[in-house]
């Protein structure tokens, strides 16, 4: 039992460092997440809360992983990691059974797991917390109780530091499909395929067959068999988080953009209401400059035209807005507003806000990856 209980203890501190460390290594996403959640639940006046929360929530997760990967404090720490254990375990269950939110987020943009998957994984984790619980007491740490405490209390410095750095500027480890060096306008396409169903007259037996392989010539077969339906599986299809620019016609500008062969400067804000509008402002002579050297600087924002056109008069900004989706932008760059600097659809810079450089030294300095 005690080489059971010891291998569940590590097991689990590698899981919650990992799952601690891929959230607040990025806590906005996080809090993006949080958000869905506290929209699905009704609880609006959350909101705001969300990126404090998620800092938290992340450092308790990865705190708990310390304390069980190192052995320290595990007395306490069991019912911490209890608490969380059936805390998530229930609402995943719920997010299973009735898909409250597309994506929970348990390993942040690192590893994606569907919301029955994301359950079944935690059954797998409190099934192993219960005998690191229930045998709490016979943990003994190799250093004194205050030691350990203070052990913890250093981590949790360091690591909280961390997040609240990777939320004012940008995360220190990109997973996001909008990284530096990836290619962002591919035009290679994978085959659709057709499925059609058909149904036994006779015994009601249904079968499905990919096109055309199935005894569509045989007359005899044919006559036994009624067809049910047809599927199509097109993995070549737009999804909710693919990019789509649009102008304020509805006209589609996307590979305008996205194969721009010359350096094409995209300016991100997901949401002009709570974007730093100070940023606009600085980033003016910026655009002037890129501009008199013939590169295009755009906006993309989820805004809708009359807002845009609002916030370009009291901002005195000459660029062009263009309108995509609030989701998709926030996939692209964690920074409200944040700039991204693309060439033949590959990302060759991302800046947040706080972080944008002078035109001339990033034009001295920028390299194709």
């Amino acid at each position: 039992m005690k080489i059971f209980r010891n291998i569940a203890r590590i097991l689990l501190g590698l899981v919650f460092v990992f799952s601690g460390f891929v959230k607040g290594v990025d806590p906005l996403g996080t809090a993006f997440r949080l958000e869905d959640y506290f929209s699905s639940f009704n609880l609006l006046w959350a909101i705001p809360a969300s990126i404090y929360l998620s800092i938290l929530l992340s450092t308790l997760e990865f705190l708990t992983g310390i304390s069980l990967l190192f052995n320290l404090w595990i007395r306490k720490t069991a019912w911490l990691l209890m608490a969380l254990m059936v805390f998530f375990t229930i609402l995943t269950f719920f997010d299973a059974l009735f898909n409250l939110v597309p994506d929970c987020g348990c390993f942040g943009d690192a590893i994606r797991l569907t919301n029955l998957q994301t359950f079944l994984k935690n059954l797998v984790l409190i099934a192993l917390a219960l005998p690191v619980f229930f045998q709490r007491k016979k943990f003994k740490g190799t250093l004194s109780l205050s030691g350990q405490q203070l052990l913890l209390l250093a981590f949790a410095v360091i690591f909280s530091s961390m997040s609240i750095i990777s939320y004012r500027h940008l995360p220190f480890i990109d997973f996001l499909d909008w990284k530096k060096g990836q290619q962002v306008n591919r035009h290679d396409t994978l085959p659709v395929r057709f499925y059609v169903e058909y149904r036994n007259k006779a015994t009601g037996e249904k079968r499905e067959f990919l096109a055309p392989n199935y005894p569509w010539h045989d007359s005899v077969w044919m006559s036994q068999w009624s067809f049910v339906r047809q599927r199509v599986e097109d993995p070549n299809r737009v999804n909710a988080l693919t990019l789509k620019v649009e102008d304020e016609n509805h006209n589609d500008i996307t590979a305008s953009l996205l194969d721009n062969p010359g350096y094409q400067f995209l300016f991100v804000a997901y949401d002009l209401k709570r974007t730093d509008q100070d940023a606009f402002l600085r980033i003016l002579p910026f655009y002037k400059q890129a501009a008199a050297d013939g590169y295009s600087f755009v906006c993309l924002t989820s805004a809708l035209p009359d807002e845009i056109r609002t916030f370009r008069l009291a901002h005195g900004t000459a660029f062009e807005y263009y309108q995509a989706d609030d989701v998709v932008l926030k996939t692209m760059i964690r920074s409200n507003p944040g700039l991204i600097l693309l060439k033949n659809g590959k990302v060759l810079g991302k800046w947040h806000y706080r972080d944008i450089p002078e035109y001339s030294d990033l034009m001295k300095h920028i390299r194709e990856p």
